[in-house]
């Protein structure tokens, strides 16, 4: 008796899941590219809204373009559309992060007028003295108090915010300010979600975080990440880039 070998056949590592990130308001892929080089592993896509003026819209457009399957992280507003695109096609959808944003609609009342106001001031500074100079108004409160004297990181973003118009900017404010509620979504989530924010992010606070955990089936804490503000994915690349590659792993 004897046995004909079979042929040697070599193994192949299956491919990542491709990883799609989302941008924030007026950001594009600069928000992004400090972590590529420590993501570069991952098959990574980074999506562009374009002249979308919803939140629905935004994740519509996503969709259309998106691979069968994938894992999404979103940033700020980006966290917003993520959610509506979990909404919309929950079975797509592998693993979630949610980064520095929020989930309530704009409040009723009294602070949902100062909201409104506070961000039509914004538009008004992009439409009569240039999205820049906005700009440099908008990011004394969005990165770690300490970060402001980092003149390479401000005028980074800076030029972020400059490549888009102040129509762009009043299309995607059109969508914060009537955004939905993403209550019902964070509480029907069941696959593993991260849920992230910086230490000092005076925008989107660990509190308002914690409240988004606390709705999920999972129960999952909160990532903070030490010394960083709202953009904390250009001012903590490598502390985020390490949650991520263990989020994914």
């Amino acid at each position: 008796m004897y046995f004909i070998p079979r042929p040697t056949q070599s193994y192949s590592p299956p491919m990542p899941t491709p990883l799609i990130l989302l941008p924030g308001l007026m950001c594009d892929h600069s928000v992004w590219s400090p972590l590529l080089p420590l993501l570069a592993h991952q098959q990574v896509h980074i999506a562009d809204h374009g002249d979308s003026d919803s939140l629905i819209e935004m994740a519509q457009r996503l969709l259309k373009t998106a691979p069968p399957l994938f894992d999404m992280a979103g940033h700020s507003m980006g966290g917003r559309v993520a959610l509506e695109v979990y909404r919309l096609a929950p079975e797509r959808v592998r693993r979630i992060a949610l980064m520095n944003t929020g989930y309530l609609p704009l409040a009723a009342g009294e602070a949902g007028e100062k909201e409104r106001a506070g961000r039509m001031h914004l538009l008004n500074l992009a439409q009569t003295q240039g999205v820049r100079a906005m700009a440099a108004q908008w990011v004394q409160h969005m990165v770690a108090p300490e970060r402001l004297q980092d003149q390479s990181l401000i005028n980074t973003i800076l030029d972020m915010f400059e490549r888009k118009s102040a129509a762009v900017f009043e299309r995607q404010l059109h969508a914060l300010l009537n955004r939905p509620d993403a209550s019902d979504v964070l509480a029907n989530i069941r696959i593993p979600c991260l849920v992230m924010t910086g230490e000092h992010d005076a925008w989107a606070d660990v509190a308002q975080h914690r409240a988004m955990a606390d709705l999920l089936l999972s129960k999952t804490g909160v990532t903070v990440i030490p010394q960083a503000g709202h953009i904390l994915t250009m001012e903590e690349p490598q502390a985020v880039a390490q949650v991520f590659l263990n989020w994914l792993a």
